[in-house]
């Protein structure tokens, strides 16, 4: 654990909703009297400088939501946390969006002494004592924190996720009190009318995030999907040490993606790990509709292979799996085929199908949308194409990832798309799949990844490898893919 993190270790979390409730107000006061202020301060200012003035304020409105969000961890912090995600589409200034990031890995850890407690409560004294628990925690997050562990009885190294006390408890009061804040807090735009359904989806995810006994299933189960994949090693899980609020699993070694040693990697070693995280997710979303949807580098570790041959992914994480209704996945491959395809007409119906629009929206609008989708395949491109992602492919066609600044190109086709009335606040199920999208993305430009992925995207959408489409392919079910069959006896819920 850092220094920074030691002096700022919490002592306890506030449980009771009515003093959780009294700690948003209280930033709600200051967030209001800081707009009270600003107003005053700038009644007589106009043009440039006003509007410098108010992203300033915006910025100090969100650091104060922050500072609270961060003390009271919970579904609380897990809403700052996914209105960072929204904020990616339209709804936030960037101010606001940079400030609510920073909650994704500045979060102070809770001291030993609470989590111990509900060991104890969880586990009882006599499983507890099977092990030695390291008090200095690994990682710390918005619904627990992770400690290391040892089995007396055979030196087995774990790993223990411990839930927050009263986390579980709180989500309802929690989510009514920071609606209630960010309606008067000024960081929404007025445009912003999905907030009761938002708050909605987060309240339904928070409610399957805080039982861990779901994650171990998800553990489970995609450990038995990739058991013969030797890219990728998945935790053992230990159920007998793990509980609703307690998840247990093997300890599992490993460099983090952005340290040195795995930066110090020969290109070909570090393309071979960057293919590996794309055609994870290409899998995940092509062929079992089971995507987990936390894809920051702290979810991840890799295993060198000391023989420089095949290095090995380390999945950590998977309290975020989400299973994507078939009806999305139907429209969504459409929709991802007809961009590979460069084809609008297809697109066009994707989109309205997947209610980014309604039919009877302009052509320049559908246009707009439709320009963003083949900005997001420029990777895939076939880099014999006149202006195939150039200048971010090398003289062997490889798409430079480390290079390309195509996050910031397709957030800015996203901003003018939005901009007609027409356009609606994208489906959740797109927002968390997007999540992971680009965060394979910077999986990739962080290990400076060169490499051609045109051939991965077509396997999975059965095209063939020349120049002329394939028929299209119908979309996989649970019917047809004993992956998805599979799924219901993993105890995983499909999204409603």
């Amino acid at each position: 654990m850092s220094k920074s993190n030691q002096r700022n270790t919490l002592h306890q979390v506030q449980t009771n909703a009515l003093l959780r409730g009294l700690g948003l107000t209280s930033a709600g006061m200051r967030m209001s009297a800081r707009l009270g202020f600003y107003s005053l301060e700038n009644m007589f200012v106009f043009g440039e400088q006003r509007h410098a003035q108010r992203r300033q304020m915006l910025a100090e409105q969100a650091r104060i939501l922050v500072d609270e969000l961060g003390q009271l961890k919970g579904s609380v912090m897990k809403m700052g946390q996914i209105l960072a995600l929204y904020g990616d589409y339209f709804l936030l200034p960037p101010e606001v969006v940079d400030v609510l990031r920073t909650l994704q890995d500045d979060s102070p850890p809770l001291a030993w002494p609470a989590l111990e407690a509900v060991l104890y409560a969880e586990l009882g004294a006599d499983r507890l004592n099977e092990l030695e628990v390291d008090r200095e925690p690994l990682a710390a997050a918005s619904l627990g924190q992770v400690h290391r562990a040892l089995r007396r009885s055979d030196g087995r190294e774990l790993c223990i996720k411990i839930q927050y006390p009263g986390v579980a408890e709180s989500i309802d009061s929690d989510l009514n009190s920071i609606g209630a804040l960010l309606l008067f807090s000024n960081l929404l735009p007025t445009s912003f009318i999905s907030l009761p359904e938002l708050m909605s989806e987060v309240r339904e995810m928070l409610h399957r995030e805080v039982d861990y006994r779901q994650e171990l299933d998800a553990v489970r189960h995609f450990r038995r999907l990739l058991a013969d994949d030797d890219r990728y090693r998945v935790p053992e899980p230990f159920p007998e040490y793990s509980t609703q609020r307690v998840l247990t699993l093997s300890y599992e070694p490993g460099m983090t993606v952005d340290g040195p040693e795995v930066q110090a990697l020969s290109q070909a070693r570090r393309n071979r790990l960057a293919e590996a995280g794309l055609d994870l997710f290409l899998r995940e979303f092509f062929e079992w509709g089971l995507v987990q949807t936390d894809p920051h580098f702290g979810n991840y570790r890799v295993q060198l292979d000391p023989n420089q041959g095949q290095d090995r992914l380390v999945l950590l994480d998977f309290g975020a799996v989400q299973q994507f209704s078939p009806t999305f996945l139907h429209a969504y491959h459409a929709m991802v085929r007809a961009a590979f395809r460069h084809d609008k007409t297809p697109l066009r119906q994707a989109v309205v199908a997947l209610g980014f629009l309604p039919a009877s929206a302009s052509t320049l609008t559908l246009d707009r949308v439709a320009d963003m989708c083949f900005l997001i395949v420029e990777p895939f491109e076939d880099p014999r194409s006149p202006g195939a992602g150039l200048p971010w492919r090398n003289e062997r066609g490889e798409y430079r990832w480390g290079a390309s600044d195509l996050p910031q190109r397709v957030a800015l086709a996203a901003s003018r798309a939005s901009l007609s009335l027409s356009f609606r606040l994208p489906p959740r199920e797109f927002l968390f799949l997007h999540r992971k999208l680009g965060g394979v993305f910077v999986f990739a430009a962080e290990l400076d990844a060169e490499l051609v992925a045109r051939p991965l995207l077509q396997r999975y959408m059965h095209e063939p490898s020349g120049d002329s489409p394939a028929a299209p392919h119908s979309t996989l079910t649970p019917a047809t893919n004993p992956a998805l069959q599979d799924r219901g006896a993993s105890g995983l819920q499909p999204l409603q």
